[in-house]
This record gives C-alpha cells, structure tokens and sequence, in this order.
C-alpha cells in the first residue's frame, strides 16, 4: 500500500520532461525531408484557411470583346468592355460564421497535421528505444548463452565419470541449441528495427540519445491532449458550419455595380447607306435582396445539426477512451515497477550467493563453474531491470504521442 501511495504521489507531482520542448526539437528524431513534408502541410493549412475566411468577398468580373466584319462595302469593328460585381453585404450572418468556420477549420487541420507528426515522432523513438531494448536483451541471452555451456561441460564431466546418463546430456544439449536460436531471433529482431529507424531518422542509432519520459497527472495528460483538441476544433467547425448552412437559406442582401464600354467603326446597316462610328459608356449600381426557396432546406439543415450533435457526442467519447487509456498505462507502468522490484530482489540474493560461492570456491568445496555461473545470473538480473525500465518509457511514450503543451 505504501509503494502505491508513493506511486500516486509520484504521478501527482512528475510531467513529461519532454513536454514543453518545441517542434524543432522533436523534429530530430524524424528525417529532414519528413520534416519539410509536414511543413508544407501546414503551409497549405494557412492557405486553405485564408481562401476560406475571404470567401464570402466577391471577385470582379472583367470583361473585353472585339470583332471584325464586312457584311457589306468596308470592314466593320466592334469592341466592348465591362467591369462587374456583385459583393454580399448581408447574410444574415453567414459572413461572419463563415469567418469563423475558416478558424476553426485552420485549427482542426493544424491539429491533424500535429497529429499526424507526433505519430511518426512517437514511432522514430519507440523503435530507438526497443532498439536499445533489443540490444540489452542480445547482452542477456549471451549471458543465458554461457550458462547453457557452463551446464553442458558440467553435464559432460559428470556423464563420462557416470553419475549421469546420456538423457541429462542430450538434455543439456538442446538447451544450449534454443538458448543460441534464441539469440539469433533477437539479433534480427534488431536488425529489423534498426532498418525500420532509418527509413524515418537521420540519426545514428548507435550515437541517438532516447529521451527520457516521467509520469505526467491525469490532469495534465487531459489538459494538453491531441486527441482532445482534434475533437474539440471537429465540434467547433460543425457548430460553426451548421450556422452557415442555417444562412444560406435566409434573406441576404447584395451590392451590385458595372461599369461599361462600347465602341463601332465603320458600322454600315446596307451596302448604300454610309458608314458611321459611335462610342458610349455608362455605369450602373444597385442593391439585390434574395430569398432562396428550397424544399430541403429543413433536410439539410437538420444534417448540418446532427454532424454538430455528433461530434458533441464523440468529443465525450473520446474524452472517456483517454481517461481508460490513461488508466491502463498506468497499472501497465505499476506492473513493471513490480517486475523491477523482483529483478532487484533478486539480484540481491544471486550477489550474497556468489559472495558465499566465492568464499566455498576458494576453501575448494566449489567449482569455477559456480562462480561463473552465479555471475551471469547476478548480471541477467540487472538487465532484466534495465529492459523492464524501458518497457516503462515504451508506455510512457504512449501517452506522449498525444501530448501538446500549446
């Protein structure tokens, strides 16, 4: 009870050590032209949101024509030219709910786009980290490794000088035999990831530094969650999409305004009647009220409610999905503090063992085979802790993959 009190209170008052660095720094981990794809992506967030929050400004339409005829003694030419727009001035609000839909839609897409790089971020580093992992485990099964052979050379002596038979020997044998296998499945397990790393980091694995994550709160982890804001600026740009939609079918109110021009040379209406020019321009200007009468307006409408209604809906669930995540991590984290514990006990035990074999080795009641033997096993205990305290920072990294301090 007192180690899950003490666990609490290190949940309470630890956060991320990483949590407040910036992109730049995290950026590390990735490839420098992963890095320059994300940028653009946000690049393109800035453009698309500006297109849309300018939208609702009506472009001018410019216009010029010419032509040549000579239906009868001389040629005739026609030119024209116009300036037109038509500039919403009221929508019964839909201007300004367009503006801010285009917010929350740069949000949104700015929180996707984080998203999406802290995943790639969170998947360099996990497989740094089990690189690391792997190369601990490859130190520890070569431990296992020279026991196996230790236990093969007992088994011989004793099999030749008859105290065993052949079964306990051959026994000894296929254990050395899984206990290599086993290494060579581990070597290219790291191989794999080691290819896998480089294809996302240009960073040397050998040389990389694995960032070291603490405990954050509950609190915290809620507070600054990706996730979170991904659902929070979706329930955002429906709400506002929803007022827009609700606009479109309310009066709106136009400016309208042209200017003109006309010029004829030559112009001739018969064969004997004389040619003659003109040229003229004017402008006009108004105002133009519309009310557009659709039969779904309701229907679409009440879509435009339910995709806002939804996503209100899974903003919550999503909420909760996080609190369970939350939770598990944490008793995954507990459950290894448990393995580390035993890994430390135990290692006690093989180092008074191998200080008392020690001792029973040189007054000869011990073999060299004994000594080895327990210093293998006192190391295997020691990078037990040090591979069960990476699959700690591996959960740990779970939850960083969502965090954001902005």
């Amino acid at each position: 009870m007192k180690a899950l009190n003490l666990f609490i209170l290190l949940c309470l008052t630890f956060s991320f050590s990483y949590a407040n660095e910036n992109n730049a720094t995290l950026d590390k981990y990735i490839s420098d032209y992963k890095v320059e794809e994300f940028q653009y992506d946000y690049e393109k967030n800035e453009a698309e949101a500006s297109k849309l929050r300018d939208s609702w400004i009506a472009p001018l339409r410019l216009n010029y024509s010419y032509s040549k005829s000579n239906p009868y003694i001389g040629e005739q030419t026609s030119q024209s030219a116009s300036i037109r727009m038509q500039q919403p001035i009221f929508q019964s609000g839909g201007i300004y709910y367009g503006i801010k839909f285009a917010g929350a839609s740069r949000l949104f897409n700015d929180y996707t786009t984080d998203s999406a790089k802290r995943k790639m971020i969170k998947e360099s580093v996990s497989l740094l980290m089990q690189i690391k992992q792997y190369a601990l485990k490859e130190k520890k099964q070569k431990l296992q490794i020279s026991n196996s052979k230790i236990n093969l050379e007992q088994k011989k002596e004793q099999y030749l000088s008859g105290q065993l038979d052949s079964g306990f020997l051959d026994d000894a044998i296929i254990q050395k035999n899984v206990t290599i296998e086993a290494m060579y499945d581990i070597q290219t397990m790291k191989e794999k990831l080691i290819a896998q790393f480089e294809s996302l980091s240009d960073l040397e694995y050998t040389s990389a530094n694995v960032p070291h994550l603490e405990l954050i709160t509950k609190e915290e982890f809620l507070k600054h969650n990706l996730s979170l804001k991904v659902s929070e600026a979706t329930q955002k740009m429906n709400m506002y999409a929803k007022d827009v939609r609700v606009a479109a079918y309310l009066p709106s109110i136009d400016f309208t305004a042209s200017y003109n021009w006309n010029k004829k040379e030559n112009q001739q209406f018969a064969a004997n009647i004389p040619a003659n020019s003109e040229e003229n321009d004017y402008y006009n200007y108004g105002l133009s009220v519309s009310i557009p009468l659709d039969i779904n307006t309701f229907r679409d409408i009440e879509s435009a409610k339910v995709d806002y209604l939804k996503s209100k809906v899974l903003k919550k669930d999503k909420l909760r999905e996080l609190k369970a995540l939350f939770k598990q991590v944490m008793q995954n984290i507990q459950n290894y503090d448990k393995k580390i514990a035993l890994s430390h006990e135990n290692a006690a035990l093989y180092s008074k063992l191998l200080d008392d074999t020690k001792a029973l080795y040189e007054a000869g009641y011990k073999t060299e085979y004994d000594v080895k033997t327990l210093t293998n096993s006192l190391e295997i205990q020691n990078i037990d802790s040090e591979i069960y305290e990476m699959d700690k920072q591996l959960e740990l990294l779970t939850l960083y993959e969502m965090y954001i301090s902005r």
